[in-house]
């Protein structure tokens, strides 16, 4: 059998019926959740279910038939991981809201289900006016540099702002935005798009110094020169956990393109230098460290830097144990930012540790099928796009919960789908979207090219003579 025989025979099935039995499921963990919340610190079942569950059922079943119509042949297992998190992240932070005595109108749970619907607008948008994802190669510097003016915005005086030392913030009016979120999706188009076109200079041409191969500098020197202006802007910004972000991106996805293992041998050594450098000079990141290394010397201290919101958490996923003191058994409110920076330490403490194992598994699935998407991508642009969209959602958790566990310094980042915030979700959606389009065009059948003689023998038309 040719290969071109067995492309066209092995077919990917559309599967969006096990796409909506799936997305089922995760309308039940979400809905179930809030029910529970209710139950546990009422002791009732919350008044307005049925107007939140209708919302959320509309917006997951929305998403679907957008993706049946237009993007068939997408995988059927992302779009139901997507949909669970964000339903379990609503209802731990609705279980917040009661807490903190929020009633329905004003509380952040409100607020993230307004955003999540923005969200899953965009995310249709994304999928309905991008029909083929190899369009978004033609702007690779145009989104370079929309990338670079998003991360400079927050230091605009008039519309940026710092909050919590970090100055990633834009104000308009009564709304705020963290342009940084954008700016990763900008940047790994930018970096799929460069790696492309010069894939072969950077893997071949260049020179060998301490047995590791490096490019020559005018290949790798532009995309080089536009990381280290985003790495410079987001240092100077203090925002060290999207710093993080990017440098990792980027060595996860020169690696990719080029097959060379020196690169993560040198991207180790870079950041290993840099994390020493920055620990040793810049405060904001050794007072990080200090906390990391010593927490409880830092615990309820009249002055210096303070350790309350990690120990608390620390002291919370103890208290849950193997399978959680269940919602309003709990004390989650005695963590600061519980529904931002720590909503894994308060999921920790009253769904246990069980359900932490449950959410990594399920943004390892996520990673998962992101990269068995670039595998069956016939393009290298959606193969290095593929990889770049799962890599940051990878790197993105584990920063969150390494922190959050106490396995790497504090960052404040924030957990993809769970944790409020508006900016974040949003750009997650897209992210999604663009996962998915890859993917459909990657599952689809291949058109069939085959030509037989006998059969066109028999329907040619004999012409006089």
């Amino acid at each position: 059998m040719s290969a071109q025989t067995w492309a066209r025979e092995f077919v990917h099935r559309r599967r969006r019926g096990a796409e909506l039995f799936l997305l089922i499921l995760s309308l039940v963990v979400g809905i179930g959740g809030y029910a529970a919340v209710g139950l546990g610190v009422d002791q009732q079942v919350p008044a307005g279910i049925v107007g939140y569950g209708g919302w959320l059922a509309a917006l997951i079943i929305g998403a679907h038939v957008v993706v049946r119509m237009v993007a068939p042949y997408a995988d059927p297992v992302l779009l139901p991981l997507v949909a669970m998190l964000n339903g379990l992240g609503l209802a731990v932070i609705h279980r917040l809201d009661l807490a903190a005595g929020a009633t329905q109108n004003d509380g952040y749970a409100r607020q993230q289900l307004i955003w999540m619907t923005i969200g899953v607008i965009l995310f249709a948008i994304t999928l309905v006016s991008l029909r083929d994802h190899r369009i978004m190669q033609r702007f690779t510097y145009t989104c370079g540099l929309g990338a670079v003016v998003l991360l400079l915005l927050p230091m605009l005086p008039g519309i940026g702002k710092s909050v919590n030392g970090a100055r990633i913030w834009i104000h308009v009016g009564s709304m705020s935005f963290q342009p940084g979120e954008v700016a990763k999706v900008l940047l790994v188009i930018t970096f799929a798009g460069y790696l492309v076109l010069h894939r072969d200079a950077l893997a071949l041409a260049g020179r060998r110094i301490a047995g590791i191969d490096l490019p020559r500098g005018r290949d790798l020197g532009p995309i080089l020169a536009m990381w280290l202006i985003s790495l410079a802007i987001l240092v100077r910004q203090s925002d060290l956990g999207s710093s993080l972000l990017f440098f990792g991106l980027f060595v996860i996805m020169l690696y990719i393109a080029t097959e060379r293992r020196g690169w993560i041998v040198v991207g180790g050594g870079l950041f290993l230098g840099g994390a020493l450098v920055a620990s040793r000079f810049i405060p904001h990141v050794t007072a990080r460290v200090d906390i990391w290394l010593h927490p409880f010397d830092h615990y309820q201290t009249a002055t210096g830097p303070h350790s309350d919101q990690l120990v608390e958490s620390m002291f919370g996923m103890a208290w849950g144990g193997l399978l959680g003191r269940g919602f309003g058994n709990g004390s989650p409110y005695r963590i600061s930012f519980a529904n931002s920076d720590f909503i894994m330490g308060a999921i920790g403490e009253e769904l246990g540790l069980t359900t932490v194992l449950a959410v990594i598994l399920c943004y390892g699935l996520i990673v998962e099928r992101g990269l068995r998407t670039a595998i069956i991508c016939r393009d290298d642009f959606g193969k290095l796009l593929a990889v770049g969209l799962a890599a940051s959602f990878a790197l993105q958790v584990f920063v969150v919960i390494g922190g959050v566990t106490r396995l790497i310094p504090l960052t404040g980042l924030t957990t993809p789908f769970l944790s409020y915030g508006g900016s974040s979700l949003v750009a997650n959606w897209v992210i999604v979207a663009l996962l998915l389009r890859v993917s459909d065009h990657a599952r689809r059948p291949l058109p069939d090219f085959s030509f037989d003689p006998g059969e066109a023998t028999t329907q040619m038309v004999r012409l006089p003579s």
